[in-house]
């Protein structure tokens, strides 16, 4: 997902188009990669909450756990599909993870005609994977009555503005679009592209957090709060599905016209939602590898353009399969970058799920008893955002390596901190 953002950037910075092939391969890379990332977040982080329950045992409530109770040939069908995803990744972009073939203005692998057929025939692969986990989802969750209680209902509901990308027909994608705000009530509130999303996002630094809190611009700071008036948002699954009118292939557009139907209309506010909106874009990234590796174009040779002078500035969007993703990039003339900034999906999710966590523990622990189940049940209300701190922190592994220097009141240096000497 930065990979895609970084070399959209970069494309801006030498202000250059990737070829039509380029673009394709890329967006066939891409949905590829939603696949094989939509299928391990459902499996491993969504799925083992309503399988297994969601106040078993940790030692129970996990992906093992999962195979367990689906049974083993499930499990295998799931990892060998899943596994074609993998497959598609690499044929596009030269290894199953860590990608090398990003170029500003193109994409340095060419797909050949043999390369296209194994890519087409892992496509069928993936559409199957999302027919199965969309079984699942309706065997295991829309079929429990006290699931769907759970899904539906307010204790994991927060109340937020969504921003999604959408194409042109104001359908849900991916790689590339334009951003569309609308607020608590469905109601559109802007809509941009590249740099314009300086015009409508703003970050803002809280004392108590690593993290930035953005909000809507026009709409001023009013606090981590949500209903309406909120000027958070959420992005991700459940935010695009708020925000488009639906998708652009057959068997994805029937999955959200069910899940329309399920809740009386948009927009969904509850945060559970976000797995049944993974698992339909799981199917519609399958359906659109299965559709661009039907072009017999993409084995085009022409992959990339000549580059000029930088131009010194790009902005690179995507939709993350966590929700929008921003790398801002500013250069010198020679393309080396002076001025980042990154504003990733569980950035823009920190008020929504600040207030999520509050809400179910608020609901759940009671007269101060926390025990595994309990708080089991207050995890699930951020589970579904799929968060990622080491992203949004811009630090890994988790360690902010922060210098504390204490000064008197002559401005002398007294002594120097480390962050984890500060107790």
């Amino acid at each position: 997902m930065h990979y895609t953002a970084s070399v959209k950037a970069a494309d801006g910075v030498y202000g250059v188009e990737p070829t039509p092939t380029a673009k394709k391969i890329r967006e066939l890379f891409y949905n590829a990669h939603y696949v094989e990332d939509h299928t391990g977040i459902l499996y491993a982080l969504g799925f083992p909450d309503f399988v297994c329950g969601p106040t078993a045992s940790p030692a129970e409530r996990n992906l093992v756990g999962l195979v367990l109770k689906v049974g083993a040939d499930v499990g295998k069908l799931v990892l060998k599909k899943r596994y074609s995803a993998v497959k598609i990744f690499e044929l596009t972009s030269g290894r199953p993870s860590h990608p090398v073939a990003a170029l500003p203005g193109g994409w340095s692998k060419r797909i050949t005609e043999e390369e296209r057929k194994e890519i087409l025939a892992c496509a069928d692969d993936c559409v199957e994977l999302a027919k199965l986990t969309l079984d699942v989802f309706d065997k295991v969750v829309l079929q429990n009555k006290e699931y769907m209680a759970l899904v539906t209902g307010d204790v994991y509901k927060v109340v937020s503005n969504y921003i999604g990308t959408v194409d042109e027909n104001d359908k849900v994608t991916y790689y590339d679009g334009t951003q569309k705000i609308v607020d608590t009530k469905g109601n559109e509130l802007g809509r941009f592209k590249g740099i314009q999303y300086l015009d409508y996002i703003a970050e803002r630094t809280l004392p108590w957090s690593y993290q930035k809190a953005p909000y809507l611009k026009k709409l001023g700071w009013t606090g981590l709060v949500d209903g309406d008036g909120t000027s958070i948002y959420s992005v991700g699954p459940l935010a695009r599905f708020n925000v488009a009118s639906g998708f652009d292939t057959p068997l994805a557009q029937e999955a959200y016209e069910k899940m329309l139907a399920a809740f009386g209309g948009k927009p969904v506010h509850n945060t559970l939602a976000y797995h049944w909106t993974r698992a339909i874009e799981l199917m519609h990234a399958a359906e659109t590898v299965k559709k661009i590796a039907s072009d017999e174009s993409i084995t085009d040779p022409n992959v990339r353009q000549e580059l000029g002078t930088p131009v010194g500035e790009g902005v690179g969007i995507v939709e993350a399969a966590r929700g929008v993703l921003i790398h801002h990039y500013k250069t010198d003339d020679k393309g080396i970058v002076t001025d980042a900034n990154l504003i990733v999906a569980t950035t823009h999710n920190k008020g929504p799920m600040n207030i999520a966590v509050k809400r179910a523990a608020q609901s759940f622990i009671k007269n101060g008893k926390v025990d595994e189940g309990i708080l089991n049940l207050v995890e699930i209300a951020y589970r579904p955002y799929d968060l990622c701190f080491a992203c949004s922190t811009h630090t890994l592994p988790g360690r902010i390596p922060v210098r504390i220097d204490i000064i008197d009141h002559n401005g002398d240096l007294v002594k120097s901190l480390r962050n984890y000497e500060l107790s």
